[in-house]
């Protein structure tokens, strides 16, 4: 065998060794969730991350939360009241049933907070019990209604506080979710009403990003 030859049969040794490894990378690497797809189920990522404002409330224990300790998971943030005639238990229910279609792998990543929108009425222990109605381990948030207003804001789900001085008073709020990720930024939203099927189809692709 020549000396060219040698060179040749090195060269072609070097180069598929470097393919096997770039495709081995590819394949081993997670697959980006296609933002096409998860529009298709309502998913709509922010162009960047926002952070969440300085902002404490009260969870269903009657424990104070900073809000930048939602972190560790990714959050469906949904902003409700318990009072809620319509949007509130239809909604709940769709993300107990949600979570039902999804992998344990993906539901161990995910949890689900409520911050409600009617602090006059929605104590500690009233959103425990509602709460528990749909699964007990969702969280609920309540406090100040003025920090309430600041948070919805910051998440681009504003809602009009009702009329505390009328009986039996509802709340105007929204049916979208904000989307939080693992390091507690917003990184986007789930737009109502929610699509349970493609949701569970397209969630565990996003849940698995960092």
């Amino acid at each position: 065998m020549t000396r060219l030859q040698k060179t040749v049969l090195i060269l072609v040794a070097v180069i598929a060794a470097v393919i096997g490894l770039t495709f081995s990378k590819v394949l081993n690497s997670p697959r980006q969730a296609d933002p096409a797809q998860l529009l298709e189920a309502g998913i709509v990522l922010l162009p960047q991350a926002r952070p969440l404002p300085p902002v404490s409330l009260t969870d269903q224990d009657g424990q104070a939360v900073a809000l930048q300790s939602l972190t560790g998971k990714w959050s469906l943030v949904f902003f409700g009241y318990t009072f809620c005639p319509d949007i509130c238990p239809t909604t709940l229910a769709q993300l107990r049933q949600l979570e039902g279609l999804l992998p344990p792998a993906t539901r161990e990543r995910l949890q689900v907070v409520m911050v409600s929108v009617d602090p006059q009425r929605d104590t500690p222990a009233q959103l425990k019990q509602y709460l528990a109605f749909f699964d007990p381990d969702y969280r609920g948030l309540t406090g100040e209604l003025e920090s309430i207003q600041q948070l919805a804001s910051a998440l681009g789900i504003p809602f009009i506080p009702g009329d505390t001085g009328r009986e039996n008073y509802t709340v105007d709020h929204s049916g979208n979710l904000a989307l939080l990720g693992p390091d507690g930024t917003q990184r986007g939203f789930v737009r109502a009403p929610l699509d349970v099927a493609r949701l569970a189809e397209r969630l565990p692709q996003l849940l698995g990003q960092p």
